[in-house]
């Protein structure tokens, strides 16, 4: 690995002849020190313009990618006929664009699930009606035609169609809450998978495909509400419970099958896909052959991933394509698939690295589209006209990603200069995009750019961001990279106080996340707490020195790196957290004897583990959200790194904080949502339990029905980054 994070980054701002203020934590939470950006850019079919959500979310607005300028408004709140709502949080166009479909009062369910309210407006006459009047919706869809939008409900699938006033039509009859889910996947699919969807409209509009999930045989779990849902004194006596299928590692998983709907007339089929035993469907999608829909299956230890082709009249299927791993698949080789005219772009680790690969519809390799040891990091579309591929990748640092075109022949053109995290909008057509940049230093700057990576003009520059920033005596960040004991080069970021001195001595915290293929450290805006690192910031501004580093098992180098950890999880990544803290000791202006360590979810349990080290020399640690044995969690995630307890019992006791808790060093503040549905609270109750029976002593803080996110409630985040901020000034001065 190259040494290419040596050097320091200074966060240089406008520095004023007077001293300026120091970052507070009401700054952090409630400062609205957040960049400036374009919400919800969607390409228009032109290939000229494009559209995006207003800044105060009441409008429409329409946008030349030539030149940036707004040219239109295709929608404006307070003006439609209709329309009593006072904004949009969503849209989406119709296939000609003459519809649009407004999405509103939304209300989350899990991670990617949510209800609202959808509205359709017809662009010609400046009308809105309601998608449905018998409730709120999930995931609505326009048929490519556009003269219908499907939608489910009460896990259901339900279908409007608009030539016949908009007349509504159920479409499957036998959901239930806990046993049948159509079309929108169970919690465990949709939180591992990246899913809130599971039907498709074929190319023709006659067909609609969808995945059928029956629950019935998934654990329940039960979770007690306390304070919310109560009208009456009454029923204050008394939690209620939400209660919804969570499967386990090693438990049984939902039943799964394959189903096509006729439209016209209306038979049900379910279709021949080969499911592995236990195995999962990740993904369904039509190609632009309507007698072709692709089914992605994987099988339950998620290292084989096949491609079947299926007729969704006749049911008949076949495979076109197999690949397998000897550890486990990431998501994005099923998530990123990208059907073309005659072939489609599948994302692979076969190399080492991730890349691009050019497939036939009948699965025959065409060719390698990318090579080389960097990752693919997104696939953004071909050029018909050209025969060129966009995309992005962390070619020259794993810390960095840039947009990239490369032709048939391999001929490779790099589109953006700046350095730092890249991301793009392409036009249709792929004759413009729009780059949205960030570094560690520099908020988001959006321009408008042509396909060769000129710049046409400058949209959005964060200025008023800077000159606010500018205000404060903002720390100085650092990336650096160090070798362990091991003989592996980590890399890491830390953020300095303003008028550090390097011949004192300062007590450091680190923040870590850990968790496989995951990445913390890059050259972004969003590095750290809050964006620009903001809550470390604060930290610095009371005398730390904040320190991340990305240990064995995370993302941006490679498999070797990635996926060392396999039915390993917790006994590499807490030791190189202890690595790091010998590291930092031996800087002079560390205080080797005041370090600690905290982390959310993965990160929360991996601080458990590095406190838990023979070695460990952590003063004391915050552990947010975390699981604490593997075997508490979910199927999906679980068994991909780990397979089942049963056949790994031994991994699943070494990577068990519960079976550990007799080795816990230093103090520790155990902090967890009583409302989590993701990590369950019984993995603090139960890791509660193992420290008092070894006698160990910690502190805890609850926060009634928030869940993993802990956010329920307005003043929930203040308080708990202030109690994380206090337990760290209480313990390392």
């Amino acid at each position: 690995m190259k040494h290419l994070f040596s050097f320091l980054i200074t966060l240089s701002m406008a520095v004023s002849a007077f001293a300026g203020k120091n970052v507070t934590l009401r700054d952090v939470m409630y400062g609205g020190y957040w960049p400036q950006t374009y919400a919800a850019i969607k390409p228009m079919a032109d290939g000229e313009h494009f559209a995006r959500i207003s800044d105060d979310r009441t409008m429409i607005l329409k946008g030349s990618f030539k030149n940036g300028a707004i040219v239109d408004t295709l929608f404006n709140a307070a003006t439609a006929r209709g329309f009593n709502e006072k904004r949009i949080d969503g849209y989406e166009f119709s296939p000609n664009e003459k519809l649009i479909l407004l999405q509103t009062k939304t209300i989350g369910i899990y991670r990617n699930s949510y209800t609202a309210e959808h509205y359709i407006f017809d662009r010609k006459n400046n009308k809105v009606e309601p998608l449905s009047e018998n409730g709120a919706q999930q995931v609505p869809k326009f048929s490519p035609d556009g003269t219908m939008i499907a939608f489910v409900r009460n896990n259901n699938i339900f279908l409007v169609k608009l030539l016949f006033d908009n007349h509504e039509s159920q479409v499957t009859t036998d959901g239930e809450y806990g046993k049948i889910i159509n079309g929108i996947p169970d919690w465990v699919n949709e939180e591992e998978f990246m899913t809130n969807c599971s039907y498709d409209f074929s190319a023709d509009s006659k067909v609609i495909a969808y995945i059928k999930y029956d629950e019935s045989n998934v654990m329940m779990y039960d979770m007690p509400m306390y304070t919310t849902g109560s009208d009456n004194a009454a029923y204050d006596n008394f939690c209620k419970p939400y209660s919804f299928k969570y499967p386990v590692a090693g438990a049984d998983n939902s039943k799964i099958s394959v189903h096509s709907f006729d439209i016209k007339s209306k038979v049900t089929r379910k279709l021949n896909v080969n499911i592995p035993e236990e195995g999962y469907i990740p993904r369904i999608k039509f190609t632009k052959n309507p007698d072709m829909l692709a089914v992605l299956t994987l099988n339950r230890h998620q290292s084989v991933l096949e491609i079947q082709a299926v007729n969704p009249l006749s049911g008949i299927s076949r495979t076109i394509m197999r690949e397998e791993s000897d550890t486990y698949l990431n998501e994005h080789t099923y998530a990123s698939i990208e059907f073309l005219d005659k072939h489609f772009v599948f994302q692979s680790e076969r190399s080492g690295y991730n890349h691009l690969y050019l497939y036939t519809l009948n699965g025959e390799l065409v060719r390698p589209i990318t090579s080389g040891e960097y990752e693919v990091k997104q696939f953004y579309g071909w050029d018909s006209q050209k025969n060129e591929y966009y995309y992005s990748s962390n070619e020259g640092s794993p810390l960095r990603e840039h947009i990239y075109k490369v032709n048939a022949k391999g001929k490779k053109t790099k589109l953006t200069a700046n350095e730092g995290t890249n991301k793009a909008v392409f036009s249709a057509g792929m004759k413009y995009f729009i780059n949205t940049h960030s570094s560690i230093n520099t908020p988001h700057v959006v321009t408008t750019n042509s396909n060769n990576g000129k710049t046409i003009k400058t949209l959005i520059d964060n200025s008023n961001l800077k000159q606010r920033l500018a205000e404060f005596d903002m720390p100085t960040k650092e990336f650096f990279s160090f070798t362990t004991s091991d003989g592996v080069e980590l890399n890491g970021w830390m953020v300095k106080p303003y008028d550090f001195d390097e011949t004192k001595k300062y007590p450091v915290v680190m923040f870590q996340y850990s968790g496989p293929y995951s990445q913390q450290v890059n050259d972004s805006w969003y590095t750290g707490n809050y964006g620009n690192a903001m809550f470390e910031s604060y930290m610095a501004c009371e005398g730390f020195i904040m320190v991340c580093v990305d240990g064995r098992g995370t993302g941006g180098r490679g498999t070797e790196f990635g996926k060392c950890t396999y039915l390993k999880i917790g006994q590499y990544e807490p030791g190189d957290q202890v690595e790091t803290a010998k590291y930092l000791g031996t800087l002079p202006y560390v205080d080797k004897e005041n370090i600690g360590i905290w982390g959310w979810s993965f990160g929360g349990y991996n601080t458990i583990m590095s406190m838990s080290q023979p070695d460990a020399v952590f003063k004391a640690g915050v552990a947010v959200a975390a699981p604490t044995d593997w075997r508490f969690y979910d199927t999906i995630y679980t068994e991909r790194y780990m397979r089942t307890p049963k056949e790994n019992k031994e991994g699943y006791d070494q990577g068990s904080a519960i079976v550990n808790a007799s080795k816990l060093n230093g103090k520790l503040l155990l902090v967890h949502g009583t409302a989590d549905d993701n990590v369950h609270l019984r993995n603090m109750i139960r890791y509660i339990h193992a420290l008092t029976q070894a006698n160990k002593k910690f502190e805890t803080a609850l926060y009634p029905d928030s869940n993993h996110s802990i956010y329920y409630g307005n003043n929930t985040r203040y308080h708990l980054f202030e109690r994380i901020a206090e337990f760290f000034k209480e313990n390392l001065k």
